[in-house]
């Protein structure tokens, strides 16, 4: 009994310690990601690690989880490239994943992306679903877009094509759901939080850094 009461102060004083080093732990398989059966990047990896996040701006989880991506990006070194694919299943997400692609063409997607998920899910100024031309063209006319040129834009097939290979993608590397990470076409992350899944991505990002892929 003497020896257990000198025992339990040091097994509760390595607790904190073990929970610390959680979030340092190697990725998982399994649990953190899993590898894609039919692998292969987004795009060329042009000496670049790729990190593709497959998002919809319909998507609640995505808006929640807008602001720390973002955050997340802007301190991504040099030889990784992030690439927003948006999900094209048809219906009203096609709709939004043209009115990306269009906002793309036309310039102002970087000012625009975020703008968009705060129209839908904060200030209701944009529809959830039925969305015309007409009604994205007059949102993106405040970032300086003549309507008519946006609308050309949506319908034009630079966009087709886009839209086609987002789709192609997402079925390819199987997306479960919104958001959705994938790591140099290769692995899927299966994390079940925000925080872990951009964990996991830094590690994924490593590992492949320390095998020479993307280069």
């Amino acid at each position: 009994m003497k020896l257990f009461s000198r025992i339990l102060p040091l097994l509760l004083a390595l607790i904190p310690l073990t929970a610390c080093s959680a979030p340092n732990a190697a990725p998982v398989q399994g649990q953190d990601y899993e590898l894609i059966a039919q692998p292969g990047p987004f795009a060329p990896l042009a000496g670049k690690i790729e990190v593709v996040e497959v998002f919809g701006y319909t998507c609640p989880h995505c808006a929640n989880f807008e602001p720390q991506v973002e955050a997340w990006k802007a301190k991504l070194p040099a030889d990784v490239r992030f690439t927003p694919v948006p999900a094209a299943f048809g219906g009203y997400w096609d709709a939004y994943a043209r009115a990306f692609y269009a906002a793309e063409q036309v310039g102002v997607l970087g000012r625009s992306h975020g703008d968009v998920f705060k129209a839908l899910h904060q200030d209701r100024s944009l529809p959830m679903q039925s969305v015309s031309p007409q009604e994205l063209a007059t949102f993106y006319a405040n970032y300086g877009v003549e309507p008519q040129r946006y609308i050309d834009a949506l319908r034009s097939p630079q966009v087709d094509e886009k839209i086609k290979n987002a789709r192609a993608f997402a079925m390819r590397v199987q997306i479960p759901g919104t958001p959705a990470m994938i790591v140099n076409g290769k692995y899927l992350i299966t994390a079940r939080s925000f925080e872990d899944t951009l964990r996991v991505a830094d590690a994924l990002i490593a590992r492949e850094r320390a095998a020479g892929k993307g280069r």
